[in-house]
């Protein structure tokens, strides 16, 4: 059995993370274990009924019970939760509606209603593991806009977005979204989507924000403003934490009026394009990306930061450069906002880390953030 382990620490809870495993009950329980300390036990729950569906003759049973080399990339207990909740979501079949409202938490019975949905449903159900989870949280805008809030002291406050592996577009959206960020208010006031996370430490800077553009790509975008891929999309968020649904509720309705610009375009293609683009002066051209890099292949990370570094080495005070990027650190598992910028801060400075949906934000402060 080949298994990589680290202990890490996630909203004050210690815990072990598996990196990879071939060990099919290891990576059940510690997906059910993570969603219970991200809010979700109803989540977790049916997370761990799969060991029972493991035990059916149906092809989705099979087809867990035969997964290798599992990782956190794969999140493949989240594919199929997610398809769970799309039969209630499409009025399929409500009766998990008991398990996400919390009024049934017996585990045995879950095991058992979880089953019956698999002989029941097998068909519909299996596709949804051929692809990972895609949950494109709007609440990792908080971080993404304090760190712009950041760079208007280092550069201006103007600034053009290049979201990189976009997916739906939803965080390409932030600036039509108001954020409450440790009391700094910025966006405008009458967005249906509020990001009001819990803020630790110091506030960011109440440094003046304007977004002139913002554009992102995905190899595969997803489109808000069709029903069907929004409800989709809506099927991987947990549904007992509501703050969540609210605001993929929230951004699917700013999608309907006005579509996000999302390219069908792989990172490096559209970072090289995006950087031999026209950029006005006094503008900030910005590159962005909040947990995707990881998903990324070696190569290709290689490739996009010798481009960026290239076009930052050509940057001027008239035309700045900065690249921001909300990440998990592998060593630790936390999520870290960390920014470069050209001229002047070619070394990466880690100025916060979140919780991996938005929930909160711990900021490091502009004085006291560390080199990394």
């Amino acid at each position: 059995m080949a298994e990589k382990q680290n202990a890490v620490e996630q909203g004050g809870a210690s815990k072990t993370v598996l990196m990879e495993t071939e060990d099919i009950l290891a990576a059940i329980e510690w997906q059910a274990e993570h969603a219970e300390l991200n809010g979700a036990p109803c989540t977790a729950r049916i997370v761990r009924s799969l060991v029972a569906v493991m035990q059916t003759e149906t092809a989705t049973g099979r087809c867990i019970a035969n997964w290798r080399g599992l990782s956190l990339k794969d999140a493949m207990p989240l594919r199929i939760a997610g398809g769970f909740h799309h039969l209630v979501l499409t009025g399929t079949d409500s009766r998990l509606q008991e398990v996400y409202s919390g009024s049934l938490t017996n585990q045995a019975a879950i095991d058992r209603l979880i089953v019956e949905l698999v002989q029941n449903y097998d068909e519909r159900l299996l596709p949804w593991l051929d692809g990972p989870p895609q949950t494109n949280e709007a609440g990792r805008s908080a971080s993404i806009m304090a760190g712009l809030l950041w760079l208007t002291g280092q550069l201006g406050p103007r600034f053009e977005l290049f979201e990189l592996g976009a997916s739906a577009g939803v965080l390409t959206m932030l600036d039509r979204y108001r954020f409450d960020l440790g009391g700094v208010q910025v966006g405008p006031e009458n967005s249906p989507m509020l990001i009001t996370p819990e803020w630790k430490g110091a506030a960011p800077p109440d440094n003046p924000v304007e977004i002139i553009a913002v554009k992102g790509c995905d190899v595969a975008p997803i489109n808000l403003a069709d029903p069907d891929a929004a409800l989709r999309l809506k099927s991987y968020v947990w549904p007992e934490v509501a703050d969540r649904m609210k605001r993929i509720d929230a951004a699917i309705t700013l999608a309907s009026q006005n579509a996000p610009e999302v390219a069908r375009q792989d990172a490096q293609a559209f970072v090289e394009d995006m950087l031999a683009s026209a950029q006005s002066a006094g503008v900030t051209r910005v590159m962005f990306h909040s947990i995707m890099w990881q998903y990324t292949p070696a190569e290709t990370q290689a490739a996009i930061t010798r481009m960026i570094e290239s076009a930052g080495e050509q940057a001027s005070a008239q035309q700045p450069l900065a690249w921001i990027s909300l990440e998990t650190d592998p060593a630790t598992f936390r999520h870290e906002l960390k920014v470069r910028y050209w001229p002047g801060g070619e070394e990466a400075v880690c100025l916060s880390h979140a919780h991996p949906h938005g929930t909160w934000v711990e900021w490091s402060g502009p004085e006291a953030a560390s080199k990394a």
